[in-house]
């Protein structure tokens, strides 16, 4: 492999015929299609590549070992979406070239290296503009695609489940939507002849409006998704079943783990977004009380923003857990980043602050002296649930996990009796959604509820309780 470091054609709409389809959702029915002519079942917005030169931008305050570690992911992610790696290039800028994101020397540099080393590809290792990637394009005559491209063609590739393949359709159709002037010449062809003269609709226009119609169903289709999932979450509540969430960077070994703890039969691969449609199972604790595990889409370093948007009505259940445990692949070089970039994800959808305990699984592949750095490294991110060394593959500290889980997981729901002013009915609202209400009288006062609930959602109700049924506990 060739690497490079320095200074500073649209294809025609049948060449780009594969857009309408992905490789993973071409055996749908036709029947599924909701007009002739629209985009269809996601979007082929890939295109294959066989070798590829990957490109990096280090911007000010990364590190040369940043930069290679992202670039050895990406050329990771590269192989899994089915390209091949021949080349690399990287430049050291303050900001990215609005036109070209590289300078234009470092472009006409990677020109030469493409030509060179024969490949079809250049891939940038950041999220690249509409403008940008048209431009590129345009001045070396290749394919120019973005770490987004490449992450949304394999989760096409690997989304099974009906709401999964919506989920990755929506993200691909907002990232093309912007995209669509760039994809071919003819798009914007204007009618002509007799008859349609005037100012007429560019195909432009048509692709624009068919896109937005499938955006807004796909939409509506997850909205209903959701709706089935929170009657589960309710039902799970009003039960007292405790949820405990598995989450992590791709690849960490959350389904193995899962596996390990439930005999769950979940399929586990050694490859980059093995999994990305929900997965639950039934858990029985040491002390026979009953608890809901959960398996989700792994993260990775510079998730496409549109990805967590389309995942997010997934990604929710995260927030409904009582226990999230963060599985870290301890094996890894670069295990701390990748518990960095899953902690920013969590933030982002609101889950920072759950209860967190940090499980440092492939004990059997890490090196013991890295294992104990790594766990001191990581301990303050615990959220205060603690980190233990574990592999799911060996079964190694699967039993002691079981039991942090046990010791972790809040206990069952207690009764919680009241009178919350007609001032604070948020209150009660809030007990509805967070518990299950067994009686309700209005009063002058007030509302007096008895409700069945956790000691977690009852923190509000509690400042209007008769008594507090956990005070055993404190004292």
């Amino acid at each position: 492999m060739n690497e490079h470091h320095g200074p500073d054609g649209a294809s025609d709409l049948d060449e780009d015929a594969s857009l309408v389809l992905t490789r993973a959702q071409r055996r749908r029915s036709e029947a599924e299609r909701i007009e002739e002519g629209a985009p269809q079942e996601g979007v082929d917005i890939f295109r294959p590549v066989d070798n590829a030169v990957l490109v990096a931008l280090a911007l000010p305050g990364t590190s040369s070992h940043e930069v290679e570690a992202s670039m050895d992911e990406m050329e990771q992610l590269l192989e899994t979406a089915g390209g091949a790696t021949v080349g690399r290039i990287v430049q050291r800028r303050h900001a990215p070239d609005v036109a070209t994101f590289i300078g234009r020397g470092k472009v006409s540099e990677l020109k030469d290296l493409v030509q060179a080393l024969d490949a079809d590809a250049a891939v940038f290792d950041d999220d690249l503009s509409p403008a940008q990637q048209r431009n590129l394009e345009e001045k070396l005559g290749v394919k120019v695609l973005d770490r987004t491209i490449v992450i949304l063609d394999i989760f096409a590739q690997h989304a099974s489940s009906s709401e999964g393949t919506a989920q990755v359709e929506l993200a691909q159709l907002t990232y093309l939507l912007p995209r669509l002037r760039g994809w071919g010449a003819a798009l914007s062809r204007q009618a002509g002849g007799i008859g349609s003269r005037g100012p007429g609709e560019s195909q432009l226009e048509v692709d624009r409006r068919k896109l937005n119609r499938r955006i807004t169903k796909l939409r509506r289709d997850l909205k209903d998704f959701a709706k089935v999932r929170q009657t589960k979450s309710k039902w799970r509540r009003q039960n007292q079943v405790p949820t405990v969430a598995l989450v992590g960077y791709t690849n960490a070994g959350k389904s193995t783990l899962m596996n390990a703890m439930t005999d769950a039969g979940v399929l586990v691969a050694d490859q980059l977004f093995a999994t990305l449609d929900t997965t639950a199972r039934q858990l029985e604790l040491p002390d026979s009380r009953q608890v809901v595990l959960t398996d989700t889409v792994g993260f990775v370093r510079k998730l496409p923003t549109a990805l967590v948007e389309s995942f997010k009505s997934t990604l929710e259940d995260t927030l409904q857990a009582d226990l999230l445990l963060h599985v870290v692949d301890a094996a890894h070089p670069e295990a701390q980043a990748h518990v960095m970039a899953v902690d920013d994800v969590l933030a982002e959808i609101g889950a920072g602050e759950l209860l967190r305990l940090i499980v440092l699984n492939k004990a059997d592949l890490a090196d013991p002296d890295d294992l104990h750095d790594l766990a001191s490294a990581v301990e303050s991110r615990a959220m205060p649930g603690g980190v233990i060394v574990v592999s799911a593959a060996t079964g190694e500290g699967v039993d002691e996990l079981i039991d942090l889980v046990a010791d972790r997981v809040p206990p069952r729901r207690r009764i919680v009796e009241g009178l919350v002013p007609y001032a604070s009915a948020d209150v009660v609202a809030g007990a509805y959604e967070g518990g299950e209400v067994l009686k309700r009288e209005d009063r002058q006062e007030g509302t007096w509820v008895s409700v069945s609930i956790t000691r977690r959602n009852a923190q509000d109700l509690l400042r209007f309780a008769d008594v507090d049924p956990w005070a055993d506990e404190e004292a």
